[in-house]
């Protein structure tokens, strides 16, 4: 499908993505870098999702990084631009959905899908087509619902990496209760009356909690980022999901556990895990890694809540660590 460019505008000076100090780092994380670009691409069906596109001068591969529920392209320009660095050209897209991909429900601020069906194709068709962009490796990386998005798309050979990276995956969500029980609630409530509608009033998940913050990161900084964007581009704002997209992310879960496809997928695979994750069941993660032929893991503990990559330095630079070495052991620099 054709490249549409967008421009996006943002309050920082030309050149401010190249320094390195204090606020340089927060420059990085609050501009499109200027060799980038944000545009659309085109489902088979019509619908247009947002994508970024930041090609490396010598690139020693393609990376696809794929974000979670209710992310933005934007949330990760930090990271892009470590992965850049290390000579990769680096692609996103917003899920259908969210972010500046439209929405699927009349209420711009319930996260809602009918059904995971539709990500599969979505990450299917732009892969054969990103595919046939460019030339060299391909690597993919998926956090949280894009981790579970990545493994359903290998379990299927619905995609062909050189090498993933699974990034607090999604294969089971926390619950107060058992997941299968919270599952079958979930069902149940999305099946009487809007089943687009809001399955909580805010926040990332029900229940009684210090702040959103504490799920998502420990660095006040990276997570006021998203925050800065939200009020700059209020379109791209999003907030819990609906009863639907729920009862998929249970039913999704079980399916992995259930997929003896999973014991076939030749890809190398790198998880980087959260212990102490309050949104992703670690345990369940865990369980999942050690099915995998040719999987490596890197756990954290309670230094770490769910957005490992957008963490207090200590946690991302040795996450951002492991995924260079294990990148370099399939993929190596050229010389």
């Amino acid at each position: 499908m054709a490249f549409e460019k967008v421009t996006v505008p943002n309050d920082l000076p030309p050149g401010a993505a190249s320094t390195t100090n204090a606020d340089g780092a927060r420059a990085v994380r609050r501009a499109i870098p200027a060799g980038a670009r944000l545009g659309y691409w085109t489902a088979p069906d019509g619908w247009r999702l947002r994508r970024f596109d930041w090609a490396a001068d010598r690139p020693r591969g393609r990376l696809l990084f794929q974000t979670g529920r209710g992310d933005i392209i934007e949330k990760y320009l930090e990271t892009y631009a470590h992965l850049h660095a290390q000579g990769w050209s680096v692609t996103a897209f917003d899920w259908r959905g969210q972010g500046g991909s439209g929405r699927l429900s009349a209420d711009p601020h319930v996260g809602h899908v009918g059904g995971y069906a539709v990500y599969d194709s979505d990450l299917a068709a732009f892969w054969a087509d990103w595919r046939r962009e460019g030339e060299g490796p391909c690597v993919i990386l998926g956090h949280s619902m894009g981790g579970m998005m990545v493994v359903r798309a290998l379990a299927a050979r619905a995609i062909d990496p050189d090498a993933a990276i699974l990034v607090a995956p999604m294969i089971g969500l926390k619950s107060p209760i058992d997941a299968r029980i919270a599952g079958r609630v979930a069902r149940w409530l999305a099946a009487r009356g809007d089943p687009a509608r809001p399955a909580w009033r805010a926040n990332e998940r029900p229940g009684s909690i210090a702040s959103r913050q504490s799920l998502l990161t420990h660095d006040g900084e990276r997570y006021a980022d998203e925050g800065w964007w939200h009020m700059r581009h209020p379109e791209l704002v999003l907030g819990p999901p609906s009863w639907t997209w729920l009862a998929e992310g249970f039913a999704g879960s079980a399916a992995i556990v259930a997929d003896p496809r999973i014991e076939t997928i030749e890809t190398p695979v790198l998880m980087l895990v959260a212990e102490a994750d309050k949104l992703v069941d670690a345990r369940a993660a865990l369980r999942f890694g050690a099915r995998l032929p040719d999987a490596q893991v890197v756990r954290f503990g309670p230094e770490s809540a769910h957005e490992i990559l957008r963490e207090a330095d200590g946690v991302r630079n040795r996450a951002l660590a492991a995924i260079d070495s294990f990148l370099a052991a399939i993929i190596p620099p050229p010389s």
